[in-house]
C-alpha cells in the first residue's frame, strides 16, 4: 500500500498529464492554471486510500479521484468570483478570474465540472457519475445557503459545502472498485463522520474519535486512512 505522501504524488502526476477535451482550445490554459495552483489533494488521496484498502489498484480508482479534485477546484474557482467571495488570490497566487478575467474564470469552472463528469463516466456503471453529481449538487446547495440566504443554518452549510465532497471521497471509491451496495454500510458510516470532521465549526470537538471508531468496524486494512484522518484532524483544514 502507498503512503499518503505517495498517493498525493500519484495524484499530482496524473493531474499534470490529464487530457483535456481538445475543443476547449485556449480555455484549457485557465483550466490547467486552476489545477496547478495546487492544494493538499486530500479528497483524491482519501479516495485512492479507500480503493487500496479494498484491494484495488490505484489505476482503478484514479479517474474517480481526479474527478473529485476537479469538482473541488471548480468550486474554488467559482467561489473566488466577484459575484461570490470576490477573492483576488488563491493560495498565494492570483485567482483564476483575476489572472484571466471574470468571463474566462466562469468558463474555467464550467470546464472543470464538465471534465469531472467525463472522468466519472469512464466507468461501466453510472454509479460513480451519479454519486459525484449528487455530492456536487449538495455542495452547490451549501454555497447557495452561505452566499444567498440571510440567517442560514451554519451547520447545514458546512455539512453540504464542505462535508459532501469529503463524503464522496469515500463513496466514489466504493463504486469505482465495484463494492456491492449491501457491503457499503460501514464505509458510508465512516464517510458520514469524515464529512462531519471537516465541517469547519468551532463547537465540534473530538469528532476524529468517532471517525476512528467507524474505521475500526471496517473489515479491511485501513492503516493509511487512519494516518490521513489523524493528520487532517490535527490541522482541522
Amino acid at each position: 500500500m502507498h503512503s499518503p505522501e505517495e498517493l498525493k504524488g500519484l495524484v499530482e502526476e496524473a493531474l499534470e498529464r490529464i487530457d483535456l477535451w481538445p475543443e476547449l482550445h485556449g480555455q484549457a490554459t485557465s483550466v490547467r492554471y486552476s489545477l496547478e495552483v495546487g492544494g493538499k489533494r486530500v479528497r483524491p488521496v482519501i479516495a485512492l486510500a479507500v480503493g487500496e484498502a479494498l484491494g484495488a489498484p490505484v489505476e482503478q480508482v484514479l479517474p474517480a479521484a481526479l474527478a473529485l479534485e476537479l469538482v473541488h477546484t471548480f468550486s474554488l474557482v467559482h467561489d473566488d468570483l466577484p459575484a461570490m467571495d470576490d477573492d483576488d488570490e488563491r493560495r498565494g497566487q492570483p485567482s483564476t478570474w483575476k489572472k484571466f478575467g471574470e468571463g474566462v474564470g466562469v468558463l474555467a469552472g464550467d470546464a472543470l465540472l464538465a471534465e469531472a463528469v467525463r472522468l466519472a463516466a469512464r466507468y461501466e456503471s453510472s454509479a460513480v457519475a451519479r454519486e459525484l453529481a449528487e455530492a456536487t449538487l449538495g455542495m452547490i446547495g451549501g454555497q447557495y445557503l452561505d452566499t444567498m440566504v440571510d440567517g442560514y443554518d451554519l451547520a447545514a452549510v458546512h455539512r453540504l459545502k464542505t462535508g459532501r465532497l469529503f463524503y464522496a471521497s469515500v463513496t466514489l471509491a466504493l463504486w469505482a472498485v465495484e463494492l456491492p451496495e449491501e457491503d457499503q454500510a460501514p464505509w458510508r458510516g465512516f464517510a458520514e463522520e469524515l464529512g462531519l470532521l471537516f465541517q469547519i465549526v468551532d463547537d465540534i470537538l473530538d469528532e476524529d474519535g468517532y471517525v476512528r471508531e467507524h474505521l475500526a468496524e471496517i473489515d479491511a486494512d485501513t492503516t493509511v486512512l487512519r494516518d490521513i484522518v489523524d493528520s487532517l484532524a490535527v490541522r482541522r483544514a
